[in-house]
């Protein structure tokens, strides 16, 4: 094998990481295939690396956008209030850093998805409302699952989105790094 071919072969598991990534809670997901997408630009001199950088760059605003917005989305649905919202934010910190030392493999990724959930019911349990304490909880759950429902939903979109981007870059790059003109 060739150096540049190993250095491809580099870029295609960075992208592979790239694309697990996108569904895995705190890793980093769509910017990896844009910095690999980059990487094949200097690497190829920009020889169809144009085409793929774009993709990416789309990619990784849209799967950003997704990111912050598709718990909020989730959490309307589900006809969440402000302070389930705010309290979903609260919980997303406090679960992710809360179980971190608690379990140390695995804590922070349960965190992420029941701390948004916890806070969330926390959240609507504390709005005031003129309802019996029944229909709060009822509500209140709803909500957390909502929003939980929101955030899966936008992890799966950002897994697709970041699957079409790193198929891009394969298909625009494989000639150059397989050594084939």
């Amino acid at each position: 094998m060739t150096t540049t071919t190993l250095i491809y072969v580099a870029l295609l598991l960075t992208t592979l990481v790239g694309v697990v990534g996108a569904v895995v809670p705190v890793m980093p997901g769509p910017i990896l295939i844009l910095g690999t997408s980059i990487g094949a630009g200097f690497l190829y001199n920009w020889d169809n690396a144009t085409v793929t950088i774009v993709v990416s760059g789309v990619v990784f605003v849209m799967c950003f956008a997704i990111e912050q917005l598709s718990g909020i989305w989730g959490a309307q649905k589900a006809g969440a209030s402000y302070w389930g919202q705010i309290g979903s934010i609260v919980g997303l910190f406090l679960g992710f850093f809360g179980l971190l030392p608690a379990l140390p493999v695995g804590g922070p990724l349960v965190g992420l998805f029941f701390g948004p959930f916890i806070g969330a019911v926390v959240g609507e349990l504390l709005y005031p409302r003129q309802v019996p304490l029944a229909e709060r909880v009822k509500i209140s759950v709803k909500a957390g699952v909502g929003i939980v429902l929101g955030s899966v939903l936008g992890l799966i979109l950002q897994g697709l989105l970041s699957l079409f981007a790193a198929i891009v870059f394969v298909v625009t790059t494989w000639h150059l790094g397989m050594g084939i003109n």
